[in-house]
């Protein structure tokens, strides 16, 4: 699948599909991130939500005195996202973007930046790039979680890590050692574990990687 194919993919699910229907589509924050504020690992700050979708996390951080910046490829997302954020009387920015394109718009010196969900969709060749540039945006010290699906994930069709999923979308699924060798160029690892999630139709395996900018 190509980044254009991919693109209209991403675009035409909150055109064409039920919202609720979604599957990463939660309203409330995930127990995980959850625990990286209440703990104080993650402070309150700036950050960029990566792959936001409808903007229900990074709405949950801005109400929690996050300064807070949502990125998504589809319009329709961020317009809904926008209205949510109005609704519910939280100030956010959120902002249309490819993340394998220009960063721009997106601005620099974040806190922390997440990616729930993002990486199995951008594919090996185009992720040295992509974590240089979160790298990039983040001030010294700055904070990364990401979370992505395992290898051992059993959940899509196909074989290899290589797979395709009910909605049309192509993902890659990730073993530990690729990711320690990705991420490792740019950040110092604090934890780093494969986990079971469960999901609105079944259980998945992620990888859950949570990072320190080492420059």
């Amino acid at each position: 699948m190509t980044d254009k194919h991919k693109d209209k993919r991403f675009k035409d699910i909150y055109k064409k599909i039920p919202l609720d229907e979604i599957p990463w589509n939660n309203e409330q924050p995930p127990e995980l991130l959850v625990e990286l504020v209440e703990s104080g690992q993650v402070k309150a700050g700036k950050v960029l939500d990566f792959g936001c979708g409808l903007g229900n996390y990074a709405i949950w951080l801005a109400g929690k005195g996050f300064d807070v910046v949502g990125v998504d490829v589809s319009p329709t997302a961020i317009k809904i996202a926008k209205l949510n954020a109005k609704r519910k009387k939280v100030k956010c920015k959120f902002v249309v973007g490819d993340v394998t394109g220009s960063w721009a718009d997106f601005g620099t010196g974040f806190d922390f930046v997440y990616d729930w969900g993002l990486l199995h969709h951008i594919m090996p060749e185009n992720r040295d790039k992509f974590v240089e540039n979160v790298h990039g945006v983040l001030k010294a010290g700055g904070k990364y979680l990401s979370m992505c699906f395992n290898e051992k994930d059993i959940a899509f069709e196909g074989t290899g890590k290589y797979r395709q999923t009910k909605l049309g979308t192509a993902v890659y699924l990730s073993s530990q050692i690729e990711l320690r060798e990705l991420f490792g160029k740019f950040f110092r690892i604090i934890d780093f574990r494969v986990i079971e999630i469960a999901g609105k139709i079944m259980t998945h395996v992620f990888n859950y990687c949570f990072m320190e900018s080492n420059l």
